[in-house]
């Protein structure tokens, strides 16, 4: 006979609060980032982890301890961290002869590791070490990508994609101008992604539009592409699924364009132009002439009353 779990009910309000936020939902809460040292990590790994974590928080956890473990070998111990700290995003930082100043970039599905890509820093420059004005804790990023491997390599794309789920931050319907104040700008150039973060700043113009400027504010890493670890085709498009309810209903006779122009079909029974109101002017009025012409061609049919039968 196969065993089966036991299902505990909690024990405790607390506990059942607990549960309760960590259930399947329609909208789902902002993804978590879990920031873990290698046990043979150096200060450059440590001081990258902490500004990573200095643009990600608060949805960022930072583990202070060393952990020995080696994701592309055994991902159990990041399975574990990730159900423990209820985070689906996760960097590993590590250094050692073979991969120096090595860092992994990976996502959870369902407490499983999705994707990994494994990247190698070859140039930092800490954020502490750039004096400029920093943007406030928890300031929504805009992300923009440049260069063509983005579109053509498929680990180029699937990094790209992995990027934009670590640093895109909460969901919002609006943004207001003045929130807009953080750039987070990747190249990618071969095998080589350039990360550079600017502060938006708004000038005067001497118009209602701003002039914009950037200054640079840190960090900035230069990273090559090492090992990667993907997930299936099917895997996935079964991590993309969406539930039915928040699939939006098909409406008749309605389409958008690429840029999301609104068109609707509009179904009208066949009109007689020659009924058709039109403005009164004095110009469009018939002349006696006409009028006469026309009672000339089509005469009045005479009424039939009961004497005439």
């Amino acid at each position: 006979m196969e065993a089966l779990d036991r299902v505990e009910k909690p024990k405790t309000k607390r506990a059942k609060r607990f549960l309760e936020k960590r259930e399947p939902k329609l909208t789902e809460n902002t993804k978590n980032a879990m920031l873990i040292k290698g046990g043979n990590a150096n200060t450059t790994i440590t001081e990258v982890l902490k500004d990573i974590y200095s643009l990600k928080k608060p949805f960022a956890v930072l583990y202070k301890r060393k952990n020995i473990t080696r994701p592309f070998e055994d991902q159990t111990s990041m399975e574990f961290f990730s159900k423990k700290s209820d985070c689906s995003l996760f960097m590993f930082g590590s250094h050692n002869k073979k991969r120096p100043n090595n860092l992994i970039i990976g996502r959870m599905y369902d407490y499983h590791v999705l994707d990994m890509i494994e990247l190698g820093i070859e140039k930092f420059v800490a954020l502490k070490d750039i004096k400029n004005s920093k943007c406030p804790e928890g300031t929504k990023p805009m992300l923009i990508f440049a260069g063509d491997a983005f579109d053509i390599s498929e680990e180029h794309r699937r990094l790209r994609s992995l990027l934009i789920d670590f640093f895109r931050g909460p969901v919002v319907p609006s943004v207001r101008l003045a929130g807009l104040e953080h750039v987070l700008h990747f190249t990618a150039v071969d095998q080589k992604i350039f990360l550079r973060s600017y502060k938006v700043l708004l000038k005067k113009s001497g118009c209602k539009i701003p002039r914009i400027e950037l200054e640079d504010m840190g960090p900035s890493i230069d990273l090559v592409m090492r090992r990667t670890h993907l997930a299936s085709d099917d895997l996935y498009k079964l991590a993309l699924k969406q539930p039915k309810a928040l699939k939006p209903k098909k409406k008749k006779n309605i389409s958008h364009d690429v840029f999301g122009t609104k068109y609707g079909r509009i179904h009208m029974q066949k009109q007689d132009l020659n009924k058709l109101q039109t403005r009164k002017m004095k110009g469009l009025r018939k002349r006696p002439n006409e009028k006469k012409t026309e009672s000339e061609e089509n005469p009045k049919k005479p009424k039939l009353t009961g004497l005439d039968n």
